[in-house]
Protein backbone atom coordinates (compact mmCIF):
# COMPACT_ATOMS: atom_id res chain seq x y z
CA UNK A 1 0.00 0.00 0.00
CA UNK A 2 1.27 3.44 -1.26
CA UNK A 3 1.71 6.21 1.35
CA UNK A 4 0.88 9.93 -0.15
CA UNK A 5 3.27 11.96 1.73
CA UNK A 6 2.51 15.80 1.37
CA UNK A 7 5.72 17.91 1.44
CA UNK A 8 5.79 21.40 1.96
CA UNK A 9 7.39 21.32 -1.43
CA UNK A 10 4.51 19.09 -3.35
CA UNK A 11 2.20 21.32 -1.09
CA UNK A 12 3.24 24.95 -2.92
CA UNK A 13 3.69 22.76 -6.60
CA UNK A 14 -0.06 21.43 -6.48
CA UNK A 15 -1.46 25.13 -5.57
CA UNK A 16 0.81 26.71 -8.05
CA UNK A 17 -1.02 24.15 -10.55
CA UNK A 18 -4.71 24.47 -9.53
CA UNK A 19 -4.13 28.75 -9.65
CA UNK A 20 -3.01 28.83 -12.82
CA UNK A 21 -5.54 25.88 -14.16
CA UNK A 22 -8.09 28.25 -12.79
CA UNK A 23 -6.76 31.57 -14.54
CA UNK A 24 -6.82 29.22 -18.08
CA UNK A 25 -9.83 27.17 -17.93
CA UNK A 26 -12.81 29.61 -19.54
CA UNK A 27 -15.38 31.19 -17.19
CA UNK A 28 -18.91 29.17 -18.01
CA UNK A 29 -21.86 31.25 -18.24
CA UNK A 30 -24.12 31.33 -14.73
CA UNK A 31 -27.24 30.46 -17.09
CA UNK A 32 -28.58 33.94 -16.26
CA UNK A 33 -32.64 33.18 -16.20
CA UNK A 34 -35.10 35.43 -18.38
CA UNK A 35 -37.46 38.21 -16.75
CA UNK A 36 -41.38 37.07 -16.23
CA UNK A 37 -43.87 39.29 -17.07
CA UNK A 38 -45.21 40.91 -14.03
CA UNK A 39 -49.49 41.29 -13.14
CA UNK A 40 -50.66 43.97 -13.91
CA UNK A 41 -47.65 45.15 -16.39
CA UNK A 42 -49.55 45.37 -19.69
CA UNK A 43 -52.58 47.44 -17.61
CA UNK A 44 -53.15 50.22 -20.28
CA UNK A 45 -50.08 49.04 -22.96
CA UNK A 46 -50.43 51.33 -26.25
CA UNK A 47 -48.64 49.01 -29.11
CA UNK A 48 -46.67 50.85 -31.03
CA UNK A 49 -45.81 53.85 -28.81
CA UNK A 50 -43.63 56.31 -30.23
CA UNK A 51 -40.60 56.33 -29.69
CA UNK A 52 -39.54 60.24 -28.29
CA UNK A 53 -36.74 62.09 -26.34
CA UNK A 54 -38.82 62.67 -23.39
CA UNK A 55 -42.22 62.18 -22.27
CA UNK A 56 -44.16 65.57 -21.21
CA UNK A 57 -42.38 68.23 -19.49
CA UNK A 58 -39.89 65.46 -17.63
CA UNK A 59 -38.51 65.80 -14.18
CA UNK A 60 -38.08 61.77 -13.24
CA UNK A 61 -35.90 59.57 -15.10
CA UNK A 62 -37.19 56.02 -15.57
CA UNK A 63 -33.51 53.56 -16.19
CA UNK A 64 -32.55 49.95 -16.84
CA UNK A 65 -30.49 47.23 -18.59
CA UNK A 66 -31.33 44.92 -21.24
CA UNK A 67 -29.88 41.81 -21.52
CA UNK A 68 -30.03 38.25 -23.41
CA UNK A 69 -30.71 35.35 -21.08
CA UNK A 70 -28.13 32.56 -20.70
CA UNK A 71 -25.10 34.43 -20.72
CA UNK A 72 -26.34 38.15 -20.00
CA UNK A 73 -24.71 40.01 -22.76
CA UNK A 74 -26.08 43.20 -23.16
CA UNK A 75 -28.81 44.10 -25.61
CA UNK A 76 -27.87 46.85 -27.56
CA UNK A 77 -31.18 48.65 -29.81
CA UNK A 78 -34.30 47.44 -28.19
CA UNK A 79 -37.44 49.11 -27.77
CA UNK A 80 -38.44 49.79 -24.11
CA UNK A 81 -42.14 51.37 -23.84
CA UNK A 82 -42.69 53.36 -20.45
CA UNK A 83 -46.13 54.61 -19.47
CA UNK A 84 -47.27 56.14 -15.83
CA UNK A 85 -49.83 57.54 -13.99
CA UNK A 86 -47.78 61.03 -13.57
CA UNK A 87 -48.42 64.75 -12.92
CA UNK A 88 -49.40 65.20 -16.44
CA UNK A 89 -51.80 62.06 -17.53
CA UNK A 90 -53.15 59.12 -16.45
CA UNK A 91 -51.74 55.89 -17.51
CA UNK A 92 -53.98 55.21 -20.77
CA UNK A 93 -53.26 58.89 -21.51
CA UNK A 94 -51.62 58.58 -25.32
CA UNK A 95 -49.26 61.63 -23.69
CA UNK A 96 -48.56 59.71 -21.06
CA UNK A 97 -46.52 56.59 -23.22
CA UNK A 98 -42.98 56.57 -25.11
CA UNK A 99 -40.38 54.44 -25.59
CA UNK A 100 -36.55 54.67 -26.05
CA UNK A 101 -34.30 52.21 -27.56
CA UNK A 102 -31.10 50.83 -25.11
CA UNK A 103 -27.52 51.80 -26.24
CA UNK A 104 -24.42 49.75 -26.69
CA UNK A 105 -24.39 48.68 -22.79
CA UNK A 106 -27.96 47.79 -22.82
CA UNK A 107 -28.93 50.65 -21.11
CA UNK A 108 -31.90 53.28 -21.34
CA UNK A 109 -32.90 55.92 -19.61
CA UNK A 110 -36.23 58.26 -20.90
CA UNK A 111 -37.26 61.65 -18.79
CA UNK A 112 -40.99 61.56 -18.43
CA UNK A 113 -43.29 63.41 -15.81
CA UNK A 114 -43.21 63.17 -12.14
CA UNK A 115 -44.85 59.21 -11.25
CA UNK A 116 -47.99 59.98 -8.74
CA UNK A 117 -49.34 57.18 -6.98
CA UNK A 118 -52.48 55.69 -8.45
CA UNK A 119 -54.91 53.03 -6.73
CA UNK A 120 -52.32 53.64 -3.75
CA UNK A 121 -48.67 52.62 -4.93
CA UNK A 122 -46.94 54.80 -6.98
CA UNK A 123 -45.42 52.57 -9.78
CA UNK A 124 -44.33 52.61 -13.41
CA UNK A 125 -45.01 50.52 -16.40
CA UNK A 126 -42.81 48.82 -18.58
CA UNK A 127 -42.60 46.74 -21.74
CA UNK A 128 -40.13 45.19 -24.00
CA UNK A 129 -42.47 44.45 -27.09
CA UNK A 130 -40.12 44.42 -30.47
CA UNK A 131 -40.63 40.33 -31.23
CA UNK A 132 -36.96 39.64 -31.34
CA UNK A 133 -37.26 37.91 -28.03
CA UNK A 134 -40.55 36.98 -25.62
CA UNK A 135 -42.45 40.22 -24.80
CA UNK A 136 -42.03 41.40 -21.55
CA UNK A 137 -44.20 44.00 -18.74
CA UNK A 138 -42.62 44.64 -16.03
CA UNK A 139 -44.54 46.95 -13.49
CA UNK A 140 -41.80 48.23 -10.87
CA UNK A 141 -43.17 50.18 -7.43
CA UNK A 142 -41.33 52.99 -6.11
CA UNK A 143 -39.58 53.05 -2.24
CA UNK A 144 -41.49 56.69 -2.09
CA UNK A 145 -43.78 58.50 -4.39
CA UNK A 146 -41.05 61.52 -3.62
CA UNK A 147 -38.40 59.95 -5.55
CA UNK A 148 -37.41 60.94 -8.71
CA UNK A 149 -36.01 58.01 -10.39
CA UNK A 150 -37.23 53.95 -10.89
CA UNK A 151 -35.49 51.46 -12.81
CA UNK A 152 -36.01 48.00 -13.96
CA UNK A 153 -34.27 45.35 -15.64
CA UNK A 154 -34.94 43.20 -18.37
CA UNK A 155 -33.50 39.81 -19.64
CA UNK A 156 -35.13 38.48 -22.64
CA UNK A 157 -35.35 35.14 -24.21
CA UNK A 158 -35.55 34.75 -27.81
CA UNK A 159 -38.80 34.66 -28.97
Amino acid sequence: MSKLLMTRRGLIASGSAALATSWTVPARAAGVAPTRSMRGGSNNYRPGAPIVDRIGGGGFWMSGTVRRAGDGAPLEGQRIQIWAHTTEGHERDARSHGATLTNAKGEFRLEMPQIVPAFGQAHGHLAYDSGYFKTVFLRPLMDSSRDTSLSAHFVLEPA
